[in-house]
């Protein structure tokens, strides 16, 4: 029996993802997990891409417009577009440099940090936040929602922790409903994501009241915990591969390209959900109707068919279509903010700091989500 919850598994799952690949491509997980698992780079891309067999709507929050389907799916996707332009991104690019040399600077002064806690974690949370308009001083309970939210991935490890974790989202739910209708009801001229959507409408129509509150509560999990296992995801592969790092220093313009290596070396979001809406052949087996299934990206991304020499982590990969962002009609909406937030945090880490190495002879713990890949501590000393 193989454990998907387990931390070593989280920390290393790739020689797993292998042996599973070559057995059985596709293959089906016993309860508590139960569902199906895809492990190879082709039926992943079918099950993300393949929006008439795989439906998005799962056993998951109903307000986050990501489990529904077209076309009330493509009506919010566009609404949220509306009000999260590429325009809108670029303009965060001075108050992200500032919030990551603000944090940074007194980490590299005193010579030693936990990159997560200290620096990973909370520059998107501040940048998340601010697009919202959530102001700085509620920034600590912002962050008790979003590990909150976080938390729901393990309702699939037991029944225990699944009535425990639906518990604290339902509570954490009712407390942010509160806080966004009393942000509404002040609707300051702040130019900020939250006004934007509130504002935003296509073809006559608005959001609604539950569908804001859904996606404010999608970009905490998603708008942050990407970038935070990015960042923190990349500096593992470094210290993993000093050659790498050394070759980055000596060439500044590949930061780019080693940010799509990073994505798909070590993939911030290793799983998605789907279920067929209908018995579905794939890979072999036959998926019954209704079933979850778990499309693996960071398997896929790791699959020997499609990149040579997979498991080498290496910052000139040309070409490297990964897919840790996804595909087709769901595919991540803050990819772009997430690769600028990443390429200014550690252009300004490689830039403050000469050297650095991991303070801990001990394996690092994942964070608290069954679903993403990456430290939930990082200590390091810079020297």
């Amino acid at each position: 029996m193989i454990d998907f919850s387990s931390d070593e598994l989280r920390r290393d799952p790739f020689a797993v993802y292998d042996a599973l690949r070559r057995q059985s491509p596709v293959m089906r997980v016993p309860p508590p997990f139960d569902a199906w698992m895809i492990f190879d780079f082709a039926n992943v891309w079918r099950a993300v891409s393949d929006h008439d067999a795989f439906s998005s709507q799962v056993p998951a929050p109903k307000n986050w417009f990501i489990f529904f389907d077209p076309p009330r799916h493509t009506k919010l996707r566009a609404l949220i577009m509306s009000a999260f332009t590429p325009r809108v991104v670029a303009k965060l690019e001075p108050r992200i440099r500032q919030f990551s040399r603000q944090l940074l600077a007194p980490l590299v002064a005193r010579g030693q940090a936990d990159l997560a806690l200290d620096y990973s974690i909370p520059l998107p949370m501040r940048v998340i936040a601010e697009m919202i308009g959530v102001p700085a001083n509620d920034w600590p309970t912002f962050k008790n929602w979003s590990d909150s939210i976080l938390k729901i991935s393990y309702s699939r490890s037991s029944d225990e922790l699944k009535e425990k974790t639906l518990a604290e989202f339902m509570a954490v739910t009712v407390e942010m409903d509160v806080y966004l209708k009393a942000m509404i009801e002040r609707r300051s001229n702040e130019d900020n994501l939250l006004n934007r959507l509130v504002s935003a409408e296509i073809e006559g129509e608005r959001l609604k009241h539950e569908e804001i509150l859904g996606f404010v509560q999608l970009l905490i999990v998603g708008g942050q915990e990407t970038t935070t296992n990015l960042i923190n995801n990349a500096i593992l592969c470094f210290l993993e591969n000093p050659d790498q790092l050394a070759l980055l220093r000596s060439s500044p313009q590949l930061l780019p390209a080693a940010i799509e290596e990073v994505l798909r070396y070590r993939s911030p979001l290793q799983w998605v959900m789907r279920t067929p809406r209908r018995d579905v052949s794939i890979g072999g087996q036959t998926i019954p109707a209704g079933k979850l299934v778990l499309p693996v990206l960071g398997a896929a991304n790791r699959d020997p068919a499609k990149f040579p020499n997979a498991d080498r982590f290496d910052i000139r990969r040309d070409p490297n279509p990964h897919i840790a962002f996804g595909h087709g009609i769901h595919a991540c909406l803050g990819a772009p903010l997430s690769r600028l937030e990443s390429r200014i945090a550690l252009a300004d880490m490689l830039a403050a700091a000469k050297n650095f190495e991991s303070t801990s002879a001990e394996p690092w713990a994942p964070r608290q989500a069954l679903n993403v890949h990456g430290p939930a501590h990082l200590p390091l000393r810079f020297f």
